[in-house]
């Protein structure tokens, strides 16, 4: 009978892909094997002609849900004398991998685990083919048991039998195990283990406690999210005073009492990926210092067993339906992921640490992500996303390592055409960070048998992630920061001819040594030219003016009032004259002061001026609250007029005048204008000027694509009156979705222009 030898690349490991060829094959009578090799899995398969045909045609096509064959290479092969079908030791082999994120507890598995009936009941790993830890416990390719932390875990007999008989659900499932043979819950500390350990930290909950729990990825922090003394208390501990808190709600009938959810969003809130998503609030039972000040909440549903049992445990108890589930980290720390970091670095945020003894390889801290024109639009790319690759069009054979921005930092593993964005890493001004970035970069080019050629950085001559990448002894490509921002928006689409890039941020080093953040560039894969930004301003004040709005308000004022300007900043409550004066002498003498054309700081300015928030407790704050309040505006639906917004040109850069903006809108303001209207018409005319500047652009080279990113468009007021102007112009609008628009997103970017570049 006819031989094939059936290669097929995509995500066909570790989501019950070879006990699926398996089943299709007995049922059709195929005879053969089926083996991971590392980069693909391989297929012998014998039959008669239609048959072949008939099973080619179903593994490619009708894969199991986790699993996506990007591409299959079909070919004879010599006749062989097979007597069955069965599944083969891997063996590795040198190629494109595609690694699986971990992957939410299924259906069946849940059921399974709430049945008195079933041998896993209340086990809190149950998992199939089709769910569990992937990633984070992987230690190489191929992905089989031995090559994971579950190695040390034995399987009992029971559940040896189901994972070598091809009938059962969890044939070849390569975390199974069961109460008898997998991994164990505790309380760290304390002699309390099993279900007695979920118990007791259900009870410390209810009593209004703090504990930590290990997850697949990391730790939590947790506690009762209806429970406003136990949240103030958290936010306190974690000196966290206003920045919103995730909160795990047990199932869709808590979130739909507590939100509003959209089309599209429950897909995403119920799917194998379950990463955190902003939704609207409503007037539920949530107290309100879970996200203040804020219409939305980041919401999750549970997506491990253990985070389903401290839901719902059989103990009598009354339990929540809400917990605050936060990372389990020290800011700017990565998370924790082992009972000695947990101990260490937030022993002092809990009351108890609930844990288990399956390691942790690789952190993946849970993915965040808002909604933008009934897509997702991601804000975190992690767990359920990370490591998958970005493929694009572009021809290339080189291997690099994208080393990423310093903040919000993942960092990108290009080979050839897949681009490797890894999970979210952190803040690198953290020592610990920067080596959690360093260890997880050597685990990756492992698992993905990478050895880069070439590393690519941020330009800036102070950054950990610079000194990171000069230490690899790579040669090394300095990449500007807000060329990458462009870069890494072209790679998601795909795209690799000439656009408009609008990539407007909070800081980023610039080819002229000044800092940048509103920038308008001419843009394609090979280089850009600087066609425009924001009118430069002085921030004085070094870093802390990164937190402090008001400052940039007051030189805002300065540079665009004059001789008004003291007057216009006490009125606005801005500062005492004192540290106005001070302010005013730093900026003249150049005192702890530098040139920027920082977008997120106009924001942040524009926000203080308005008497919306001075100054900002974390990152994003000042611009975050100015969103609102012109959101609660259009919603009013009332009549708002454009500030016209000087546009000067110099030797063909154009200059946006924003200063004379914020000055503008200061006056109105105490003239007695409302602050949401002026809120709302800041938005409306820096989009209109940054399309009018595109248009211009657009007109002299025939550049008819717009490419959107940076953090400032995580702001989707403003990149919704910017993308519906730019395409009621006629310009197609390039905008992000599952890679973030934020420094998130720089890595891929960077791998893109090392694809584009550099040479075998």
């Amino acid at each position: 009978m006819p031989c094939l030898m059936i290669r097929l690349y995509g995500i066909v490991q570790g989501v019950g892909f070879r006990p699926f060829v398996s089943r299709t094959a007995r049922s059709m009578g195929v005879l053969g094997t089926v083996a991971n090799k590392g980069s693909y899995v391989e297929v012998f398969a014998q039959g008669e002609s239609h048959v072949l045909d008939r099973f080619v045609h179903t593994i490619k096509n009708h894969t199991p849900e986790r699993a996506t064959v990007i591409s299959a290479d079909v070919r004879q092969a010599q006749d062989m004398d097979f007597t069955s079908f069965e599944i083969i030791e891997s063996e590795k082999e040198t190629g494109d991998i595609f690694v699986s994120p971990d992957i939410a507890t299924c259906d069946k598995c849940r059921s399974e685990l709430f049945d008195k009936n079933d041998r896993r009941y209340l086990h809190p790993f149950i998992n199939c083919t089709q769910c569990g830890p992937r990633l984070t416990i992987l230690e190489a390719m191929p992905y089989d048991r031995e090559r994971t932390t579950m190695k040390d875990f034995p399987m009992c007999e029971k559940c040896d039998y189901e994972y070598t008989h091809p009938h059962t659900r969890r044939y070849d499932a390569q975390p199974v195990c069961c109460n008898d043979c997998g991994p164990k819950v505790y309380i760290v500390d304390k002699d309390i283990e099993g279900g007695a350990a979920i118990t007791y930290a259900r009870k410390s909950i209810m009593e209004g406690k703090i504990i930590a729990v290990k997850g697949i990825g990391g730790f939590h922090l947790c506690c009762d999210a209806k429970n406003r003394r136990a949240v103030d208390r958290l936010r306190k501990l974690k000196n966290r005073p206003a920045k919103p808190f995730a909160v795990m709600m047990k199932d869709m009938d808590t979130v739909e009492r507590e939100c509003r959810v959209l089309e599209g969003q429950r897909e995403f809130l119920t799917g194998y990926q379950k990463p955190i998503l902003l939704l609207e609030k409503k007037r539920g039972e949530l107290c309100q210092t879970i996200s203040p000040d804020n219409p939305t909440v980041g919401v999750m549903l549970p997506y491990a067993p253990l985070q389903m049992l401290l839901f719902d445990y059989p103990d009598g108890m009354e339990m929540t339906d809400c917990l605050v589930m936060t990372s389990g980290n020290v800011s700017g720390a990565p998370i924790c992921r082992s009972d000695e970091d947990a101990k260490k670095e937030i022993g002092s945020y809990c009351d108890l640490i609930l844990s288990h003894n399956r390691k942790i390889l690789i952190r993946a801290d849970d993915s965040v992500m808002d909604w933008f024109e009934g897509k997702p639009y991601m804000i975190r790319r992690s767990r359920g996303f990370a490591p998958l690759p970005v493929m694009v069009s572009k021809d290339g054979e080189v291997t690099s390592l994208a080393i990423g921005g310093e903040l919000k930092n993942t960092f990108c593993i290009g080979k050839n055409r897949l681009l490797y964005l890894s999970s979210y890493v952190g803040d690198m001004a953290d020592i610990r960070t920067v080596n959690a970035l360093k260890e997880s970069v050597g685990r990756m080019q492992e698992l993905l048998e990478a050895q880069p050629r070439i590393c690519v950085s941020d330009m800036h001559p102070r950054y950990n992630t610079v000194a990171a990448a000069e230490e690899t002894g790579l040669p090394l490509v300095k990449l500007q920061h807000h060329y990458a921002h462009i870069l890494s928006c072209m790679a998601e689409n795909d795209v690799d001819e000439k656009v408009i890039g609008v990539s407007f941020d909070g800081t980023g080093y610039g080819t002229d040594g000044t800092i940048w953040g509103g920038e308008i560039l001419l843009c394609d894969t090979h280089g850009f030219e600087r066609a425009g930004s924001i009118k430069p301003f002085r921030q004085v004040g070094g870093d802390v003016s990164s937190k402090e709005g008001w400052r940039i308000a007051v030189q805002l004022i300065r540079d665009s009032l004059g001789e008004n300007a003291w007057q216009v900043c006490s009125k606005l409550g801005l500062c005492d004259e004192k540290t106005f004066k001070l302010q005013s002498v730093m900026a003249d003498k150049e005192v702890n002061t530098v040139v920027s054309t920082s977008a997120g700081r106009l924001f942040d300015a524009v926000s203080a001026i308005l008497g919306i928030r001075n100054r900002s407790t974390f990152e994003g704050e000042s611009s975050m609250c100015l969103e609102f309040a012109a959101e609660r505006f259009e919603k009013k639906k009332a009549m708002c007029d454009t500030i016209s917004v000087e546009e000067r040109e110099e030797n063909g850069f154009v200059t946006l005048d924003t200063t004379a903006l914020a000055g503008e809108i200061a006056q109105r303001y105490l003239k007695g204008e409302d602050a949401e209207k002026l809120a709302y018409a800041f938005h409306l005319s820096l989009a209109d000027a940054i399309v009018k500047c595109c248009e211009n652009i657009s007109r002299k080279t025939g550049v008819k694509k717009c490419a959107l990113s940076g953090g400032v468009f995580q702001n989707k007021l403003l990149l919704k009156l910017t993308k519906q102007s730019l395409e009621a112009l006629g310009s197609e609008v390039l905008i992000h979705s599952l890679v973030p628009a934020n420094d998130g997103g720089i890595a891929l970017g960077q791998a893109y222009y090392a694809l584009c570049n550099i040479e075998k």
